[in-house]
């Protein structure tokens, strides 16, 4: 992250998990920035910079990834709930009160915890979600779990991530695909056994905040099933980028971000 007032600093829960995150900017409302599976605080830079102008943004390394600890998997350690926790732990630490919260894919499922729990978020946008609503995709999650646990050489990771991108996406392409498969087996595991075990339509009919969802070109969810839970949803969809739409085509992801935030007084 870069802008005015950039610092990074460290925060360690009670159970002794160390998490990394940047600030940066000033403003109100201040803005938390919440990575997807297998990536790090840097994959929502162009957002991080570009909101950083107008309001204090908090970006961090989600535990068992980027610079944060990587305890072993086990005892719910990974579960969305668990790491909502953490990214309520490091705003609070970093003096923040009732952030809007931006979630790119696993991200969003943290979010959606956090929005269920009236008087912690401002408002949560989505970013191209990992399923909520999508049943199916959810049990593809759960019947690859074992599959991630083996994969020592990261080649069903690898397979996976192909998946993320269109023909045409450049973005940090190579840089992903290099890293994504990088990561300890088990801790990629488990996130995967908590994205499809999490009851994200539960979380969001619960939302008591403002919530936008941006979908990529092929998004995990239909609008109609997203509704269906929260009919005060604002939905928007990318032209032209896979999953990480946040840095193929960043001007749109913060374009409608910003408009989000300005309809509902933020």
């Amino acid at each position: 992250m870069s802008g005015q007032g950039v610092g990074m600093a460290e925060f360690t829960e009670p159970s002794g998990v160390r998490l990394v995150y940047d600030v940066a900017g000033r403003g109100e409302p201040p803005i938390v920035f919440v990575h997807g599976w297998g990536g790090d605080r840097s994959y929502l830079a162009p957002q991080t910079e570009f909101f950083a102008a107008g309001h204090t943004v908090l970006a961090l390394d989600l535990r068992g990834h980027g610079q944060s600890s990587q305890p072993d998997p086990g005892a719910a350690r990974y579960d969305i709930d668990t790491l909502a926790d953490d990214v309520l732990a490091v705003a609070a630490a970093a003096g923040l009160r009732r952030p809007v919260l931006v979630g790119h894919s696993l991200g969003a499922l943290i979010g959606l915890s956090c929005a269920a729990r009236p008087g912690v978020l401002t408002a949560l946008a989505m970013v191209d979600s990992a399923p909520i609503s999508n049943e199916s995709a959810k049990a593809y999650f759960r019947d690859s779990v074992e599959a991630v646990r083996a994969d020592a050489d990261g080649s069903w990771r690898t397979s996976f991530a192909n998946g993320f991108f269109l023909p045409t996406d450049t973005a940090r392409r190579e840089e992903i695909m290099a890293g994504f498969p990088a990561g300890d087996p088990g801790i990629a595991a488990a996130v995967l056994l908590a994205m499809s075990e999490f009851d994200g339509v539960g979380a969001l009919s619960r939302a008591t905040v403002p919530v936008l969802s941006i979908g990529s070109a092929h998004p995990a969810n239909s609008a109609a099933d997203l509704r269906a839970a929260c009919p005060s949803i604002t939905i928007g969809q990318t032209v032209g980028s896979g999953h990480f739409n946040q840095l193929e085509v960043p001007g749109q992801v913060n374009a409608m971000i910003e408009k989000f935030l300005a309809v509902n007084g933020l």
